[in-house]
């Protein structure tokens, strides 16, 4: 498998996983994907991509991807994966709220919440 060519990727924010999320995510099993023994942060991003059919028109999502302290990833396995956004003003209102849960170790019962939901 290959690196896909990212058009526009701007990585964020490189946070570490709290104790919390941490537990959540071993014991319960909740990640969407098999995290690496190396993974001790979370990489958020904005990720650009043109249109199809519109040229040099972009669409953006938010994309978490586990990650270690030196912002090392596995670029086909993000954790989380935004819809797309036509702004990316809004694309960076939802980086800023994922980062905030992240830096207050709730990343994971955020998560939780909004599929019991």
């Amino acid at each position: 498998m290959s690196c896909p060519i990212y058009e526009d990727f701007y990585p964020k924010a490189l946070i570490p996983i709290g104790l919390k999320d941490q537990t959540l995510l071993t014991e319960l099993k909740l990640s969407p994907i098999e995290l690496p023994e190396f993974v001790t942060h979370w990489l958020i991003a904005l990720e650009g991509e043109v249109i199809p059919k519109q040229n040099k028109k972009y669409h953006w999502k938010v994309s978490i991807y586990p990650s270690n302290i030196e912002g090392s990833f596995v670029w086909d396995q993000a954790y989380y994966t935004s819809p797309y956004f036509l702004s990316i003003d809004e694309a960076f209102e939802l980086s800023r709220a994922l980062e905030t849960h992240s830096k207050n170790d709730e990343l994971q019962s955020k998560f939780l919440l909004e599929k019991i939901s």
